[in-house]
């Protein structure tokens, strides 16, 4: 049987106005990192870029928003981009990646048509600290119960590179088995000169390692995902993340990045044998 790979795509609706001090993270207006910053990318825009990425055959379309969680404001302008996208481009999978969000924001979410709502633990609880101090990592787990509590499927992953320790990523990848998500982004730190973290130490023998690892741990996950650093980590070696356990990839560019041209992730799994899923029950 044919291997189905999942694609997901990500946007980006609201850039770079976090007051949150995520040492990963350019989006913080702490670092001032030299990206585009607006506070409500327009609805055209938005459902240009979802028409566009279902083309190339994304099943999930992740709305993104840059801040620490979800206000009355950014509830309503992702609710009415979800009812919009819902009704003209209806195959998407929508998911919602907005912060911490409560029962409550969640279930409205639900409501306007969000299947799957992201919200990465990024790394473990004991090493957390010493990349966010502005919020507790206790905060983002929470905010995955919660996801799970009100019948959302819960989309739940990490970092490597930023300095942590194998200890760390075991933690990491046992807090994830308990929240049983359906799928596990993991992200390679991708540095940026304004950030405070040093460059990703990891080889690419490395990262396929910890692909390997997180598949082995998360046994029961359907997805694993390799999402945003892909490219400046795996180089050439790309197409190993799938004989080291990935079913998913981002397709096209991410927040702040750039991704690979989108036909040429196309015909890599195309001469790898592979099929692109069209359901989310596919295998």
């Amino acid at each position: 049987m044919t291997k189905k790979i999942f694609l997901c795509s990500i946007c980006n609706i609201n850039s770079g106005t976090c007051n949150e001090d995520c040492k990963f993270c350019s989006q913080s207006v702490k670092y001032k990192a030299d990206i585009e910053r607006y506070k409500q990318k327009p609805l055209d825009q938005i459902l240009e870029e979802a028409r566009r990425l279902e083309a190339l055959g994304a099943l999930g379309f992740c709305l993104v928003t840059a801040q620490k969680g979800l206000d009355d404001k950014t509830l309503d302008f992702v609710c009415n981009i979800a009812s919009t996208l819902r009704r003209e481009v209806p195959r998407l999978r929508l998911i919602a990646c907005n912060g911490t969000a409560s029962v409550d924001q969640l279930k409205e979410l639900q409501k306007s048509g969000i299947h799957a709502y992201n919200h990465n633990l990024e790394t473990s609880r004991e090493f957390y600290p010493q990349i966010c101090t502005t919020h507790p990592w206790e905060e983002r787990y929470e905010t995955c119960e919660n996801v799970n509590s009100v019948g959302l499927k819960l989309i739940s992953g990490g970092i490597f590179g930023m300095g942590e320790t194998d200890n760390d990523h075991l933690s990491m990848l046992h807090s994830l088995k308990a929240l049983n998500p359906v799928s596990v982004p993991l992200n390679f730190y991708h540095h940026n000169p304004a950030l405070p973290l040093n460059p990703s130490p990891l080889s690419i023998d490395d990262a396929l390692n910890l692909v390997r690892l997180s598949r082995t741990i998360l046994d029961s996950t359907d997805r694993i995902m390799i999402a945003g650093g892909r490219e400046i980590t795996f180089k050439e070696r790309q197409h190993e993340i799938f004989e080291a356990g990935a079913n998913s990839i981002v397709i096209g560019n991410y927040l702040t990045t750039a991704g690979r041209e989108a036909h040429a992730d196309l015909e890599m799994l195309q001469k790898m044998g592979f099929e692109i899923a069209l359901t989310p029950d596919d295998k």
